[in-house]
């Protein structure tokens, strides 16, 4: 058993790193692989069952996601939580639904930033993202988990650099029919979903709006100081992408937006 999981590491690891976006795909796996490991996959059975296991789930979501009351009272290693929680999710369809928009959205992004660049924004807009959210809701209790605020600020910098990428996208209210939009049209839509969402959220479990609006705010602003047109020409880089062949490679992406969840 232990050389059937090695080598389908071993062949996970040669995969990621023979692709154009290795740090895209390896956070993909890495955080496949803590939510595998971790008592909300329900697969470990060293975390029992029943009421042991939902104890298990707390335990463990307030360990490594943000306590906001927490975070600016607490001891001083509160201060890394911002970081481990991006690596944290609360449920099967949490995980699937971020690691989907960051499959579509963090190649092309990565293939422009370059591997270094790519995984010190996604870490540290992550961050600062859920740093923000903490801020906002000092004295919540609610543990915060989830990569959203990293993916959304994935997303703010692609409409930067591919305004007009057509995205496939999948809307609830016009039954499911898959149908294309330029990034330009699709993102700022998302991101107004976001904004509304987030005046009527409550300070209880759910998802974290803000940290949403957060992430894709910074790294849009990112995004447009770092590869606008005046500061591209300096590093000979080009400014907002309009007409890259490689937009065409963005495929689909469903209407829902990435996760991040308040854990009770």
């Amino acid at each position: 058993m232990i050389s059937d999981w090695s080598r389908a590491a071993g062949r996970t690891l040669r995969a990621v790193r023979s692709t154009s976006a290795p740090m895209t795909y390896g956070l993909m796996v890495l955080c496949a692989l803590i939510f595998v490991l971790g008592p909300a996959s329900g697969l470990t059975p060293g975390y029992g069952t029943g009421d042991a296991l939902i104890a298990a789930q707390r335990t463990y979501f307030r360990r490594w996601g943000v306590v906001p009351a927490e975070l600016f009272d607490g001891p001083a290693r509160q201060l890394l939580t911002p970081a481990t929680a991006l690596f944290v999710h609360g449920s099967w369809v949490h995980l699937l639904g971020n690691m989907l928009f960051l499959f579509v959205f963090g190649a092309m992004t990565e293939e422009r930033m370059g591997r270094v660049e790519f995984t010190l924004f996604y870490l540290g807009c992550g961050y600062l993202a859920l740093l923000g959210y903490a801020a906002a809701n000092a004295a919540s209790e609610q543990s915060l988990v989830g990569a959203s605020g990293a993916i959304s600020a994935v997303l703010g910098a692609f409409l930067y650099l591919f305004p007009r990428a057509r995205v496939t996208s999948l809307l609830p209210f016009l039954f499911f029919v898959p149908l294309r939009f330029p990034a330009w049209v699709v993102l700022p839509f998302w991101a107004g979903l976001q904004w509304l969402a987030a005046g009527r959220a409550s300070d209880g479990p759910g998802v974290a709006y803000l940290a949403h609006l957060v992430g894709f705010g910074l790294g849009f602003g990112y995004a447009w100081v770092r590869y606008g047109t005046k500061g591209g020409a300096k590093r000979g880089l080009p400014g907002a992408v309009v007409g890259d062949e490689r937009a065409t490679r963005v495929k689909s992406a469903p209407a829902p937006a990435p996760e991040g969840e308040n854990q009770p």
